[in-house]
């Protein structure tokens, strides 16, 4: 069984106040509470950056193919400026972003560094203004374009270090607060990687704002590309296409995130729980339902529609539990705990195939599973797991977050539901 990490610590958990008392404390969730401070208005404050890129205490994070470098797989590891010297430069934010429009070049890679934010727990050091902190950044080392060989080579740098670029496709074992750091650069770095061409023209686009934004720029020193598919650098930049982006205020491209409602789904009596299984889940494993939000369309009218639409239950009342940041690639899941209605609970998977299986588990069995059966999908379960006994997703996962909450006092079994 592989050691689970632990989630972080609710913010200001101790404090007492009219909606703590009321509530209950805030839930914290893998991937979320972040120790940095990402003070976003200082991304285009070209003073700032270029003092937080080359300041000596500034930790570099670097990703090959969205896998980050780790010492191991609890523990990040991060990078100095002289270890990417080669790659980046002296400073890529040297200059403004209005130079860097000017002088655009589609044909040159240009190295993705994004900036992250401050620890302000650390505050020796790297100040501006009332500013105080150690800068990260994330930069992407994945060897292509026209800094292949730069790239490749700090790559090869960090693995002749002893340190290693953590391959999978979800990385779930990292420490609460560097997962959240992770969680920040990982999706902000497959989002550059999914737009590297405007949507509103499909020409090549510029990330700008610290890698918070990519824009269409107006001329490009490149040609177009040849017979043989490659581009010549012409003495002056040539007119782009016309781009509805670069008309009035429209000018942007922003990280997206998109809304998932995952919810537990309590039976009418609030004595079992509602469990779906996907084709692709172990044997015995299980989990709460889950689907992405529609336009239009309130969470609590998600969160129905998607438990309707896999399982055949029909729900009443609806409330919001907590939500956790998954970068894979840029999702906000949002916990909710349902109600099914008193003749809503019937079970039947005709309407959408997603799931293998759907059955009302028992409160009791639940938190069995809870104690003996959790782990990731590739992991085996707890030592005192016996073989046909219900598994649960792991304490990293917010499905785990939402049955704890149904089974561990948010219903007492045998009552009228409080939700």
């Amino acid at each position: 069984m592989v050691s689970q990490p632990d989630v972080p610590e609710p913010a200001h958990a101790e404090l007492d106040s009219m909606l703590s008392r009321k509530f209950g404390r805030e839930v914290a969730n893998y991937f979320s509470g972040s120790p940095l401070n990402r003070v976003s208005f200082l991304r285009t404050n070209h003073e700032f950056i270029t003092k937080a890129l080359t300041h000596p205490s500034t930790s570099f994070l670097l990703f090959n193919n969205l896998a980050p470098l780790v010492k191991d797989p609890a523990n990040l590891a991060y990078a100095k400026h002289e270890d990417l010297r080669e790659l980046i430069g002296e400073n890529p934010f040297e200059k403004s972003e209005e130079e860097l429009i000017k002088e655009y070049n589609s044909s040159v890679t240009l190295p993705l560094v994004l900036f992250l934010g401050l620890d302000e727990r650390k505050k020796e050091g790297f100040e501006h203004g009332i500013y105080k902190g150690q800068p990260f950044f994330a930069v992407d080392v994945t060897p292509k374009g026209t800094v292949e060989k730069q790239a490749s080579a700090v790559v090869e740098s960090m693995k002749g270090k002893g340190l290693e670029f953590m391959e999978g496709r979800m990385h779930m074992s990292l420490n609460a607060p560097e997962a959240a750091v992770y969680a920040q650069a990982r999706a902000l770095l497959d989002w550059n990687a999914r737009n590297p061409f405007c949507g509103g023209c499909g020409q090549p686009t510029l990330s700008i704002n610290a890698g918070m934004k990519r824009t269409c720029p107006p001329t490009d020193y490149a040609s177009l590309p040849n017979a043989q598919g490659a581009t010549t650098t012409e003495a002056t930049p040539r007119p782009r296409a016309d781009c509805a982006t670069r008309k009035g205020i429209s000018n942007l491209c922003f990280p997206r995130t998109d809304p998932t409602v995952i919810m537990a789904v309590v039976s009418h009596d609030a004595k079992r729980v509602l469990l779906g299984r996907s084709k692709r889940f172990p044997p015995h494993w299980y989990s709460t339902l889950a689907g992405f939000c529609e336009p239009a369309e309130s969470v609590e009218e998600a969160v129905r529609r998607e438990v309707w639409e896999e399982s055949g239950v029909h729900l009443g009342r609806v409330v919001i539990h907590s939500t956790q940041p998954w970068p894979y690639p840029a999702n906000l899941m949002i916990g909710a705990i349902g109600q099914a209605l008193p003749d809503g609970e019937k079970i039947h998977l005709e309407h959408d195939p997603e799931l293998e299986d759907a059955k009302w588990v028992g409160v009791d069995e639940i938190k069995e599973a809870l104690r003996v059966g959790t782990s990731g999908l590739g992991e085996d379960a707890g030592p005192e797991y016996k073989e046909g006994g219900l598994r649960l997703p792991p304490q990293t996962a917010i499905a785990n977050q939402l049955l704890r909450a149904v089974v561990g006092g948010f219903l007492e079994s045998g009552e009228v539901s409080k939700i």
